[in-house]
């Protein structure tokens, strides 16, 4: 038990983690080496991990770093359609009710063990939001990816939740939409309390948007936006894991799923079939060659245009145009497990949806 005559801590970190063996020994070095004079684990600051019923050797791992309390998640039936919870909210709730009783801090962080944080990020982001008078403060990581097949999709992605989500539009206090990235969200207790937090968004698979829209909507100011200074994170280590973890939520980020589908595959017919089309048809004059030669330039120049959104490296930028075809299978199945199964599998649990 925390030292009850210390002041209250200035920030909680609240970490859940099911089956993060291979990414959150980094997660929780980056975490626990920004203890230092002034601003020292177990004293300015605590962290929690919450274990939410992991089978490999998570808890041990979290269990190895002094000043880290690891919790074990309370159980739920995560199969009725209306248990309240879903696996990651059940846990951060959990772990904030458990600072709230023991500590109560100012500041709530919850992040997710697939990050790593920058050298003294924790201090800075708290700096951050205060000087922006900022109730929540959100960033969007640095994203680590290996392999051809996140190289080429995941600037997709990320391109298009940055043209649906401007991050300038999200911080806007006048503009209504909302978004937040739950690998980092910052949160001030007052107004986590004041919005119900994780428990008033239970159910929702996609829980940050969802906590971000509900913020936003009782006047608070939400700060959003890209910080590879700040954090970074390695989402994926396998392409099946990508699948599985994009089809959770894929189709809930863009209000028009199928329309998207469309757009991207026209990219694709345009930027190699124009090209086709002029070197590939003899009868075409010089003036007509010319003509789809610059509907392909425009065509390139707009595509490449948005994915610069992403913050890609320019190897994986390029590249992204080969992702189209796995981008529209990621939406499809998204679309089909939400709006027709009516289900969503993650991390060896099934959830019902609504």
């Amino acid at each position: 038990m925390p030292d009850t005559t210390q002041p209250a801590p200035e920030l909680v970190v609240i970490l859940p983690a099911r089956n993060e063996q291979e990414s959150l020994p980094s997660c929780l070095a980056s975490l626990v080496s920004q203890s230092e004079p002034g601003f020292e684990l177990g004293v300015h600051w605590h962290l929690l991990v919450i274990d939410d019923a992991s089978t490999d050797n998570t808890r041990a791992l979290a269990s190895q770093h002094p000043g880290v309390l690891v919790l074990e998640a309370p159980a739920v039936d995560y199969t009725r359609p209306h248990s309240g919870f879903n696996g990651k909210t059940n846990a951060c709730w959990f772990g904030a009710q458990y600072a709230f009783e023991h500590f109560p801090p100012k500041w709530l962080l919850f992040t997710d063990a697939d990050t790593v944080h920058a050298a003294n990020s924790l201090s800075r982001s708290m700096r951050e939001a205060e000087k922006h008078h900022a109730a929540m403060l959100s960033y969007s990581p640095r994203q680590i990816v290996t392999g051809f097949a996140q190289r080429t999709v995941m600037p997709l992605i990320f391109s298009e939740l940055a043209s649906v989500y401007p991050p300038h539009k999200v911080s806007s206090p006048t503009d209504k939409l909302a978004a937040a990235n739950g690998q980092f969200i910052l949160i001030d207790r007052e107004a986590y309390t004041a919005i119900g937090g994780h428990r008033a968004v239970g159910s929702e698979i996609l829980e940050d948007v969802a906590l971000a829209r509900t913020l936003k909507r009782s006047d608070r100011t939400l700060r959003f936006r890209y910080a590879p200074e700040m954090v970074s994170t390695r989402m994926y280590r396998d392409t099946p894991s990508l699948i599985e973890g994009w089809s959770k939520n894929l189709t809930l980020l863009f209000p028009s799923p199928l329309a998207l589908i469309f757009w991207r595959i026209l990219d694709l017919l345009l930027f190699f079939g124009l090209p086709a089309i002029a070197l590939g048809l003899p009868f075409l004059i010089l003036w007509q060659r010319e003509v789809i030669g610059v509907l392909w330039i425009r065509t390139v120049f707009r595509f490449y245009n948005r994915i610069a959104r992403a913050h890609a490296a320019f190897p994986d930028s390029v590249l992204s145009i080969l992702g189209i075809p796995l981008f529209v299978y990621l939406l499809l199945r998204s679309y089909t497990l939400h709006k027709h199964r009516k289900q969503v599998p993650w991390k060896g649990r099934t959830y019902p949806m609504r």
